[in-house]
């Protein structure tokens, strides 16, 4: 999948379902490697991350992304429920894609990196206006079964040996 230069491609990175989906099958994403995987193999400009909320413990993670190149993007909850709930950052995911299109943002396709099926009206809406890549689902067990209409062309897993073997975390 390539783009021209004037219209990158652009992830939405769903972080909680990337790092749950990775730790159940026991590896973790190495955030450069795979920042350096969507530029290369997806002709991504735009890498936007988003996560559940801002935690000062996790200040090393956020740093790390940053420098990595993706741009970070923190779902607002109220302090009385922070730690109680999870991330659930669909919602700002789906609201930033649709806002790119209706702000006419000159873009290529979006690709995103989750398993959850809250996308997949996004997904068909993309497909229908020839702006959808693929969806990257961490593992086959967090792809939604939603997905299993789509062809083959619109989906990989992270999982995969060869994607896997790019982008995974190692200890030195």
């Amino acid at each position: 999948m390539t783009a021209d230069e004037k219209h990158p491609n652009i992830a939405f990175i769903d972080g909680q379902n990337l790092h749950l989906g990775t730790r159940e099958k026991g590896w973790s994403v190495n955030h450069k490697r795979l920042r350096t995987y969507l530029r290369d193999k997806y002709a991504i400009g735009e890498a936007y991350y988003f996560l559940g909320f801002v935690d000062e413990d996790n200040q090393d993670l956020y740093d790390g992304l940053q420098k990595s190149g993706y741009i970070l993007s923190f779902r607002e909850h109220s302090a009385a429920l922070k730690g109680k709930k999870k991330g659930n950052v669909d919602c700002d995911i789906i609201f930033n894609v649709m806002r790119k299109l209706a702000d006419n943002e000159p873009f290529g396709k979006v690709f995103i990196v989750s398993g959850d099926g809250d996308y997949k009206k996004l997904v068909d809406y993309l497909i229908k206006k020839e702006k959808f890549g693929k969806m990257l689902f961490p593992n086959r067990q967090f792809a939604s079964s939603l997905y299993k209409k789509l062809g083959g062309e619109y989906y990989d897993y992270l999982e995969n040996p060869a994607i896997r073997a790019k982008i995974e975390y190692t200890h030195k």
